[in-house]
């Protein structure tokens, strides 16, 4: 049996566990008898188009075991947008002139629609490459899947933070700040902020107002509720969604620039906010952008987040090498208590750009915070520590030596 190679690439914002899925990927590829090398795209596609690709097949065994402990993206990432017929042809020369036959897209909504693309292109010029997705997103987004990895290891970080910061304010507002807010990331959907309310288990019960993109900002109506809010307990704690929107749905806050996608570059509503609150009550407001924390914090990994990037990169594998193609990799959730889940496949062409929503259901009445029946679903997902490797009390990380294979055209 002849035997071709694959290539694995990372697309989009990062997650803590998105190398989590690059190990599951390259490690069931190394192991698959129908695979001869695994290959890794450098930033993404865009590597593959410019044919430049590291071959792992023979890095040591010991350095690839460390990639699950990684946080960013270890080969790199991109936003590369896959239109012409060139591309394409270009892409198909590569994949030719190398023996790749697999091709393995680790990403989010756009990421999905390039992998979709692709497979409907080599089946239409007749090119026998097996495509799989991937799940990826912290924004938890993606339609046909009960939730993506690397959602529960962010929805942990914003609940661990915004309960810390919680306990700070309340130490300090008697005579200093009253308002805190943190904003969170989450560029068309409200996933991300909601998980702010699972801090709710601590008994200070922070944030005590969560703004979601699902609802539409009423600017009177928040600093009503901001003001009873200190009035009852002398402090008000919030988690705001970067993608707060306008009635007309028009974003409240952006930096007015797009990514090759034409997705605006959203931020700075936590800003936009603190004059609001400061302007109509006259009280002293902080504001936190954890940004790229909220995304990459890999020390505190949900361990369930973990084990499951982990496993469905595994599983693209073993569905390609099996004939499967033109599919992402899906959850699908059997039980909330206990926790039970299976694997199921997705076809790229329902998940390709969808996104999908906050339910109405998660969302309370007032539009001001989440209701019993989002935690449940959440909570699951934060649980375990993932583990993590230290030297002199700082993370270790994988030391690969990124070869690079030889370019042929």
């Amino acid at each position: 049996m002849k035997k071709y190679n694959a290539v694995y690439a990372q697309s989009g914002g990062v997650t803590s566990v998105i190398n989590a899925s690059a190990y599951g990927t390259i490690v069931a590829a190394l192991e698959a008898k129908e695979i001869d090398r695994i290959f890794a795209g450098v930033n993404g596609i865009k590597g593959i188009l410019n044919e430049d690709l590291f071959d792992l097949t023979e890095e040591k065994r010991s350095e690839i075991d460390r990639i699950p402990y990684t946080p960013g993206a270890i080969f790199g990432s991109c936003r590369t947008r896959i239109e012409s017929d060139d591309d394409f042809e270009r892409l198909f020369k590569v994949f030719d002139a190398h023996s790749i036959r697999y091709f393995f897209y680790n990403g989010g909504n756009d990421s999905m629609d390039t992998a979709h693309r692709l497979n409907e292109k080599a089946d239409e010029i007749g090119f026998p490459l097996k495509v799989i997705g991937i799940p990826k997103t912290v924004d938890n987004d993606l339609l046909e899947t009960d939730h993506c990895p690397g959602f529960g290891s962010a929805a942990r970080f914003t609940a661990i933070s915004i309960m810390e910061a919680t306990r700070d304010l309340k130490s300090m507002y008697s005579d200093s700040t009253k308002v805190f807010i943190m904003e969170s990331m989450g560029r068309h959907t409200g996933w991300l902020a909601a998980s702010g309310s699972l801090a709710s288990t601590d008994r200070f019960h922070g944030p005590q107002i969560i703004l979601l993109p699902e609802v539409s900002f009423d600017e009177e109506s928040f600093i009503e509720r901001v003001e009873d809010v200190i009035m009852k307990e002398g402090y008000c704690s919030i988690v705001a969604s970067e993608a707060l929107k306008r009635p007309d749905g028009s974003y409240i806050s952006t930096a007015g620039y797009y990514d090759a996608f034409g997705n605006v570059q959203l931020g700075k509503i936590g800003q936009y906010l603190e004059r609001a609150i400061r302007e109509a009550l006259k009280c002293k407001v902080h504001v936190a952008l954890p940004d790229y924390l909220q995304r990459s914090s890999r020390h505190v990994a949900s361990l369930i987040d973990w084990q499951e990037a982990v496993e469905v990169g595994a599983l693209a594998v073993r569905e390609a090498v099996n004939g499967e193609s033109g599919i992402m990799i899906s959850i699908r959730r059997l039980s909330g208590k206990p926790y039970l889940k299976e694997y199921t496949k997705a076809s790229l062409e329902q998940v390709a750009n969808g996104t999908k929503e906050l339910p109405s259901d998660f969302i309370s009445d007032d539009g001001f915070y989440v209701t019993e029946e989002f935690k449940s679903y959440a909570l699951p997902l934060i649980q375990g520590e993932a583990p993590n490797l230290y030297l002199h009390g700082l993370p270790m990380y994988e030391n690969l030596q990124r070869i690079k294979t030889e370019k042929l055209l």
